[in-house]
C-alpha cells in the first residue's frame, strides 16, 4: 500500500504547477494534503475530484484562506473523522482520520507556534491531545500517521539549527514532545533508511533556500511500532516543485 503526504500551501495554487501530474505518476494508494487553504465549493469538479479516489476535505471553518486537510483514497474507509475529541482543537480544518481494515490512517497539519507564545501554547496542546487519541485508536489497531509537524526533530533535521535553537519549530519543548512521541511506541520511518544529513522537506520562499538546499525536515510519516515489520519504504521527494514543502511517501506490504 503506497501512502504520500504533501503540504501544498494552498491547493488551488499547486493545480497551477503540475498537482495533477504528479499525483496521477505517484499512484498512491491514499494521499494526504495539508494546508489547502480552499473548501470544495470553492473548486471545480475536476479538480476536487480524481478518478478512481474517494476524496474528503476539512477546511478551516474559522478563517478562510487557511489551514485545511484533504484526502484522496482508492480504498473505502471503515470510518472517517474529521477531528480530534478535544473541542478545544475544533475549527481549523487540521485532521482527518481514515480507518482501513489493517489501521488508522491520520492526515494532520499541526499548528505552527511562531506567532505567539499563546499559539505555541496551543500547538503543545494539541500535539498532547492527537497523541492521547491516538494511544486510544491503538488499542483497536495500528496507527499510520502523515502530515506537517511543524517541528524539525534533531540537528540533522535542519540546515542551521544553531541560528535556530531559540526558534518555534526547533525549540527543546516541542523536540521534546516528538522524544515522548517515539517513546510512546511511534517510528519515523524515513529514519529507519538513512541517517544522512541535508534530507529536507520544507524550504523556506526567502534567500534562495531551496535552491541552496537550506531547508527542515518537518513533514513525516510515523506508525505505531507494531507496524514496523510492514514499512518496505519511506522517502522524501525533494525534486518535485509546486510548494515550499515536497511530497514524503510511505510504502507497507499488509
Amino acid at each position: 500500500m503506497k501512502l504520500y503526504s504533501w503540504n501544498v500551501n494552498g491547493f488551488r495554487a499547486v493545480l497551477n504547477k503540475g498537482f495533477w501530474d504528479w499525483f496521477h505518476q505517484a499512484d498512491a494508494d491514499v494521499v494526504g494534503l495539508q494546508e489547502i487553504k480552499a473548501t470544495p465549493d470553492q473548486l471545480a469538479d475536476q479538480d476536487r475530484q480524481a478518478s478512481g479516489y474517494l476524496d474528503y476535505w476539512n477546511p478551516s471553518r474559522t478563517k478562510k484562506g487557511y489551514s485545511g486537510v484533504a484526502c484522496f483514497s482508492k480504498v473505502l474507509p471503515l470510518d472517517v473523522t474529521l477531528e480530534l475529541p478535544d473541542e478545544r482543537f475544533h475549527g481549523e480544518g487540521r485532521v482527518i482520520r481514515l480507518e482501513f481494515p489493517d489501521f488508522h490512517f491520520f492526515n494532520i497539519y499541526f499548528p505552527n507556534g511562531q506567532m505567539s507564545l499563546e499559539r505555541l501554547d496551543y500547538k503543545l496542546g494539541f500535539y498532547d491531545a492527537f497523541l492521547e487519541h491516538a494511544q486510544d485508536l491503538r488499542r483497536s489497531k495500528p496507527v499510520v500517521v502523515c502530515g506537517d509537524f511543524n517541528t524539525a526533530h534533531k540537528e540533522i533535521d535542519l540546515k542551521n539549527p544553531k541560528a535556530n535553537a531559540e526558534t518555534s519549530g526547533f525549540l527543546p519543548i516541542e523536540r521534546a514532545w516528538i522524544d515522548s512521541f517515539i517513546a510512546a511506541g511511534y517510528v519515523d520511518t524515513f529514519r529507519m533508511y538513512t541517517d544522512q544529513p541535508d534530507q529536507y522537506t520544507w524550504w523556506t520562499y526567502r534567500y534562495g533556500a531551496r535552491s541552496r538546499n537550506a531547508g527542515w525536515r518537518i513533514d513525516y510519516f510515523f506508525v505505531s511500532e507494531e507496524l514496523k515489520p510492514a514499512v518496505r519504504r519511506a522517502w522524501i521527494e525533494p525534486e518535485v516543485q509546486g510548494s515550499d514543502h515536497c511530497p514524503v511517501g510511505l510504502e507497507l506490504e499488509l
